[in-house]
């Protein structure tokens, strides 16, 4: 089955297309990746989903209106994803959609709203869609992520134990540690609060700490990291999951609020910022015995912080670090190759969580479908067995095959 996957994750930025193909033998899974793509915002959707984000106010028709572009957003995507990737012959979209909320409380998910019509898809592509994928396992009493979970268990399970560790605006884990059953969550902020910053910083006119190169102009203010690393979030046990709601703007602005001294510089708050990442992702990861973290998602095309984590991991787990690439996946594309795999056992029916992650009551067929051109939907290959293990099949040479990316 040839298979599009659709995500954009907290940064918002882009929507990050893959097209795989993908084959079962027993419980084997087999996908041959086809390339990739990073699909911009338009920078006015990109500047009104800001808008709409926590803690600012919205209303009804604001979102309503966001559906439906965000969903004309992906669509044209995946039409570019159809035709440059898959060669014209997709047989089923996955859509992640954009996260506009994703509601805790007292560590419990009692909701998440994905938000990008699949209907547009389905009608500019003529395919069927899976989509709204995390509904099901919070309605399960999961907390809806990290769904990549089931992904980083088919791919590095066995051997030695192992972290995967994706970088986007949120930071998440997937252990799998020795004796032990899978366990992910979200760690705490990668690139939100940098992101939230710069954009500050700059009225908007950059988004990002492009390169590194401001935190590594700066020095860690050790106060300002004692107060940000007291949030009571990363002392939560997992299962747990976050987002913009805790980790934006406002979350930096308290921190600086509630220092003792005088405050950092914009090149020191960046550099404290991008320790903090390092620092909270390696004191997870420590709560477990691994000796390798893998790592994706757009912070890994951060110098900074992968300097500051690759030492943090030394020091504070014992483990080295490895970059996703080494398995054969685009680092920056790993999250939209993951739904490919969510989308493929939807469409055989087939469980596309692991309960031991996202704490819900057992594993759960995940999405609604969408039909395509003439009612069509989802034609599974073959009756398959929920698979054991993912093999990622030699990448054909394509440029679009490229390095990590920011955004992710």
């Amino acid at each position: 089955m040839r298979v599009l996957g659709l995500v954009s994750g907290t940064s918002f930025d882009a929507i990050e297309v893959a097209a795989a193909d993908l084959a079962a033998e027993g419980e084997e899974l087999t996908l041959r990746p086809l390339g990739s793509l990073s699909v911009p915002y338009a920078p006015a959707l990109a500047r009104a989903i800001a808008a709409a984000l926590p803690p600012a106010a919205t209303t009804a028709e604001a979102i309503c209106s966001l559906d439906t572009r965000i969903g004309q957003a992906f669509a044209e995507a995946a039409a570019r994803g159809a035709g440059e990737l898959a060669g014209g012959r997709a047989d089923l979209v996955v859509s992640h959609g954009q996260t506009l909320y994703h509601q805790v409380a007292d560590g419990r998910v009692l909701g998440t709203l994905q938000i990008g019509r699949p209907a547009w898809i389905a009608e500019r592509t003529g395919l069927p869609v899976v989509a709204d994928l995390r509904a099901r396992d919070v309605a399960a009493g999961g907390q809806g992520a990290p769904l990549v979970s089931l992904f980083d268990t088919l791919l590095l399970r066995g051997g030695t134990p192992r972290a995967a560790l994706n970088l986007g605006g949120i930071a998440n884990i997937t252990v799998l540690a020795r004796g032990r059953e899978p366990v992910a969550f979200d760690t705490g902020p990668a690139n939100a609060l940098l992101d939230a910053v710069v954009a500050e910083a700059t009225g908007g006119e950059r988004r990002y700490d492009a390169g590194g190169a401001g935190a590594a102009a700066g020095t860690v203010h050790d106060g300002l990291l004692d107060v940000l690393l007291a949030e009571p979030y990363y002392a939560a046990p997992p299962p747990k999951t976050t987002g913009k709601e805790l980790f934006g703007l406002g979350h930096v602005r308290s921190a600086l609020a509630a220092l003792r001294g005088d405050p950092p510089s914009g090149a020191d708050l960046l550099a404290t910022l991008t320790r903090l990442t390092a620092t909270t992702v390696a004191r997870a990861i420590a709560a477990y015995e691994v000796d390798e973290v893998i790592a994706s998602g757009g912070g890994t095309a951060n110098p900074s912080l992968m300097a500051d984590l690759a030492a943090e991991l030394r020091r504070e787990a014992g483990a080295r670090l490895r970059s996703i690439e080494e398995f054969g996946i685009p680092s920056g594309a790993k999250e939209a190759y993951a739904f490919t795999v969510l989308g493929w056992l939807t469409a055989h029916g087939l469980p596309g969580t692991v309960a031991s992650c996202t704490g819900a009551s057992g594993p759960r067929v995940l999405g609604v479908v969408v039909p395509g051109a003439d009612g069509k939907l989802p034609s599974p290959s073959a009756a398959a067995v929920p698979p054991r293990r993912l093999r990622i099949a030699p990448v054909r040479t394509d440029p679009r095959h490229a390095g990590p990316r920011r955004p992710s």
